[in-house]
């Protein structure tokens, strides 16, 4: 097939990642070494920047400075929620869109987000094939949630997951300094999906870490986990427990909306936060014991320090490959991770239709979890270990993080 001649768009979406500049690093490197590609531009602030016409021309980056986005965290090009109304009930967007991308010359599109991020893709991937608009695009998967459909796992996760292990490991440490007593309440992120407080059981794998966990995919019974909690509490004098953010009850109201209202994002997603402390409040009033909540917040997905050398090194390969796949000819897809089998973790990437992955969510195995619903089985240990290993080669300045500034010259 003969090389489409254009200009290369990327952008990002969605949630931010420790990794998610080093896929970034993966399309822009490889766009910018490509012939066939005329011109690099980034979005302001994903779809939007479309929208408004404000694009970044890549090619006025210094070099150098470009490569350090391999380990700066968060979205460097700015992010969005935006959602794309379907095409047959209102194609003003859509419109737009094919403006911007014939003034530039479009020809690629690579865009970087999770699942509503896939739906925004693979919507305007099918729009511009009704106009006749040839265009290559690809989705790059990235979610900390690790919840994207068609892919073993997402860039992101690995690093969120190394983080919340760590956390939990050095908060199991603190927790147990007193003879006094404590139960502390870690929240972890994870709406519909429990991936990341899975990872807490990595700590307890090593010797320090939770003593009960709750996922998102088991109802959450209030009276048992308070049973749970007593007993672990009366035989060790102390308990540590991670929980999702959306844990709910059997008739599936959100325990994060007990007694408060809580809002929605553009998507129709609930924002959450406050399982924990309900649950802390729940054990004070209930048995007296002294008890802390931690909620780790956005400190899981903009931890460059405590980032995974196998999520930096995947996540820009993504990024890499996703232009290749695109300059051979390969559109309407997303780069998905499939594992080899064997005892040694090998990697393979490939392309998959972006219609399967919009919109779907992958949650943890229910056989990965023990029966009694407080944790997590070694099958678990096994599939998330080979994600968090290696350390960041991140580079300092002053004894701090030396991270991208990027100029972020507009493009005419």
């Amino acid at each position: 097939m003969n090389k489409l001649k254009g200009a290369c768009l990327f952008g990002q979406s969605g949630g931010p990642t420790s990794v998610i500049n080093s896929s970034a690093l993966g399309v822009l490197e490889t766009a910018l070494g490509e012939d066939c590609i005329t011109a690099v531009y980034g979005c302001a602030h994903g779809i939007k920047g479309i929208l408004n016409d404000c694009l970044y021309d890549i090619s006025q980056e210094d070099k150098k400075e470009l490569s350090l986005l391999r380990y700066t965290p968060s979205s460097a090009l700015g992010s969005c929620r935006y959602k794309l109304k379907d095409s047959s009930v209102d194609d003003t967007d859509y419109k737009r869109i094919l403006e911007i991308f014939q003034k530039y010359n479009i020809r690629y599109f690579f865009y970087n987000g999770g699942n509503d991020s896939m739906d925004t893709c693979n919507k305007v991937s099918k729009y511009l094939m009704s106009q006749g608009y040839e265009c290559r695009i690809m989705g790059v998967p990235k979610t900390i949630d690790n919840d994207l459909f068609g892919t073993d796992h997402c860039p992101g996760f690995g690093s969120a997951a190394k983080y919340i292990a760590t956390s939990c490991m050095e908060i199991y440490q603190d927790a147990n300094v007193y003879d006094t007593g404590t139960v502390v309440i870690v929240e972890i992120m994870g709406r519909n999906a429990g991936w990341l407080t899975a990872a807490s059981a990595l700590a307890s794998h090593m010797g320090g870490g939770p003593d009960l966990i709750y996922l998102p995919e088991q109802p959450f019974d209030l009276e048992a986990a308070m049973a749970q909690i007593k007993e672990v509490y009366d035989k060790r004098n102390n308990c540590l427990v991670a929980l999702s953010e959306g844990i709910m009850d059997k008739n599936g109201k959100f325990i994060a909306e007990y007694g408060q209202d809580v809002a929605t994002d553009a998507f129709g997603h609930k924002q959450m936060g406050g399982a924990g402390a309900f649950v802390a409040n729940e054990v004070k009033s209930r048995f007296g014991y002294k008890v802390r909540s931690i909620e780790l917040s956005l400190l899981q997905r903009c931890a460059a320090h405590s980032a995974s050398l196998t999520d930096i090194e995947e996540a820009y390969q993504a990024g890499k490959t996703a232009v290749e796949l695109a300059v051979s000819g390969v559109t309407d897809k997303m780069v998905a991770f499939e594992r080899k089998e064997g005892a040694e973790y090998q990697l393979e990437m490939k392309p998959v239709p972006l219609d399967i992955v919009a919109n779907t969510e992958k949650k943890v195995p229910t056989q990965w979890i023990k029966p009694d619903h407080t944790g997590l089985t070694d099958d678990f240990i096994a599939y998330a270990l080979p994600l968090i290993q290696g350390e960041t080669q991140l580079p300092y300045e002053n004894g701090l993080p030396r991270f991208a500034r990027l100029k972020k010259v507009l493009a005419k």
